[in-house]
Formats: structure tokens, sequence, C-alpha cells
């Protein structure tokens, strides 16, 4: 809330210099001052209402889908007619309080004049607007660039070798008793997921139905080596595949809800994660509860958490809502990410 008070703010003080940038430069001896402050206010009215139509509607709806013809004919329509709003506006101006009792402008000179002032500043805002925010994408893209190329190098730098560790795991089991069936399914769940995360992880996106059985297998394995009295529940609704997402966006989350749940006996402790797809948007929620008497938050403990945002905000920016609650006796956390 904070953060939208701080942006309406900034954008109030920047119509506010430019109509006192307005008034001073066009500012003539030979009108009053109330006269130019007037009509400048009045020009400020018209080409604001144009530079919002055209960046929260012409340019997302037309100009960013490659609709050029559209955009501009709908761009120039809305010009045309804010000019018209105006020109009763400035002949009422002339006639009661500018020009009283003087030769009035014709209609065609007053529209003309409002058409050309309008457009010229309309198109000065917006293409300033565009470029700041083609500055503000290339240093988001420059950024993932870098996150990506460190995270290579960092994989790089801790790299050993797969064969090797694949053949140990076999070697171990073989070497378990083959009476001991739960630690060897572990140990294939295990090796299941580290091939995962060695072979299919290093592309963009993966498809979801592999991340799924990455996440399926992890809490196969949490489920084994915790107390029996915590409940896990995992679903999975139907829905939920055909589509890509990029790799371990969830895992950070489900990890800390197995790390940080409750072992007491008094009362029942709980896990649960729901995956669920709502047209063109993937919903998470993860749930555990805690110790009654923890008094500690747990979302700004470690880095995996704020890993997991920062990947988000770099894989899925504006595409993704990401909310947290840690109260006394549950911490949850609601992931929703657009496809689209």
């Amino acid at each position: 809330m904070k953060k939208i008070g701080n942006k309406i703010g900034l954008q109030i003080l920047c119509w506010a210099l430019l109509y006192f940038f307005w008034v001073l430069v066009f500012q003539k001896r030979a009108f009053a001052f109330s006269r130019t402050a007037t009509v400048e206010f009045c020009y400020l009215i018209f080409v604001a209402a144009n530079y919002y139509f055209n960046i929260y509607f012409t340019i997302p709806k037309y100009l960013y889908r490659k609709k050029y013809f559209v955009f501009v004919t709908s761009m120039f329509a809305g010009i045309v007619f804010t000019a018209l709003l105006r020109v009763p506006l400035a002949a009422y101006l002339n006639q009661h309080y500018f020009l009283v009792g003087k030769p009035q402008p014709e209609f065609s000179a007053l529209f003309l004049n409002s058409l050309l002032n309008i457009f010229v500043w309309v198109v000065c805002i917006v293409a300033a607007r565009l470029m700041m925010d083609r500055m503000r994408i290339q240093r988001r893209v420059d950024e993932m660039t870098k996150e990506k190329e460190k995270a290579e190098l960092d994989f790089l730098n801790a790299q050993f070798n797969p064969h090797f560790l694949f053949n140990s795991i076999n070697l171990i089991y073989g070497h378990i008793d083959k009476q001991n069936a739960i630690a060897r399914n572990m140990l294939i769940t295990f090796s299941d997921m580290l091939r995962y995360q060695l072979y299919d992880c290093s592309s963009n996106s993966i498809n979801i139905e592999k991340e799924m059985n990455y996440i399926r297998n992890y809490v196969a394995l949490q489920k084994a080596r915790k107390e029996e009295n915590l409940v896990v529940n995992l679903c999975v609704e139907e829905n939920v595949k055909n589509f890509m997402i990029a790799p371990l966006l969830f895992i950070a989350f489900i990890e800390n809800a197995f790390k940080y749940v409750g072992n007491g006996d008094e009362r029942e402790n709980a896990v649960k994660i729901y995956f669920q797809k709502q047209d063109d948007v993937l919903l998470f929620r993860s749930c555990n509860t805690k110790e009654a008497n923890a008094n500690n938050s747990i979302e700004h403990k470690g880095i995996g958490i704020a890993n997991a945002k920062r990947r988000l905000g770099l894989l899925y920016p504006d595409r993704h809502e990401l909310t947290i609650y840690d109260n006394n006796d549950f911490y949850e956390v609601i992931l929703k990410i657009s496809l689209g």
C-alpha cells in the first residue's frame, strides 16, 4: 500500500512540475498570469487523460501485441476526441473571461490549436515513458543474464562426476539387505530426485508432470524420516498437466514446511501441500503447523526462501503473486503464477 502511495505521489509531482514548466515557458507579457495558468491547466487535464488512456489501454492491448496500425489509430482517435472536448471549454473561457466583447476565434482555429498542442505533448510524454520502460526492461534482462551466468558458474564449480555418483548409489543399493525394502526404496527415490536435478533442471522450463513427480519423491522421503504423528497431505489436481514451468520453484517452500513443522505429541502436526490450475493460473499452497509456543518467525530464515523470491521476480516478473502467513500456530505460503 505504501509503495502504491509513493507511486501516485511521484506521478502527481511530475504532472505539477510539467504544469509549472508550461506556465513559465508559455507566459506572455500581453496575457495575465492567471490566463496562462488557466489555459495550461486545461491542457494538462486533456494531455493527462490521453497519457493514461495510452499507458493502461492502447499500449498493452495493441502496441505490445504488435498491432501497430490499431495502436496508432486508437492513439490519434483519443487525441482528436480530447481536442474536440477542449473546444467548447476554450470557447466558454474566451467568451466570459479572456475575450469579453471581442471577436471570438472560430471553431476550426480552436480545434486545430488544441489538436496540435495535445498531439505534440502526448507523443512526447508517451515516448518518454516507453523509453523509460524499455530501459527498465533492459536492466531486468541484464540482471537475469547475470543471475543465469552466476548460477551456471556456481553449478560448474560444484559439479562432480554424476556417473561416479550413480555408480556409488547402485553399489550401496546392492549392499543393502533385500529384507530392508524401506531403505532400498528410499535410495531409489533419492536417485530419481538427483537425476532430475542434474539432468532435467538445466533448462529454463520443465514439463509440470516431471516437477510434480520430483515433489512427490521429496515428500515420500520426508514422510519416511519424520515422526509417525505427522500427517502429510499432498494433493495435485488432475488439471495440473500439459504445460511448462520453471524447475524447482516450489521446493524451497516445501522444504521449509517440513523443516519447521511442529513435533510435539500433544496435538496433530501436519504438512499440507496443494496444487491447482485455474484457467491460466497455477495455484500452489503449502501449510504446516508450528509449535504452540513458538514465537520465532520462519519467513526470513535461511537463504532458501530469499532465493525462491528472487527467482520468481526474475522468471515471472509481474506474473506471480506470493503471500506468506506466519502465525503462532501455522505457517502458510500461497503462490499464484500466471502461465499465459
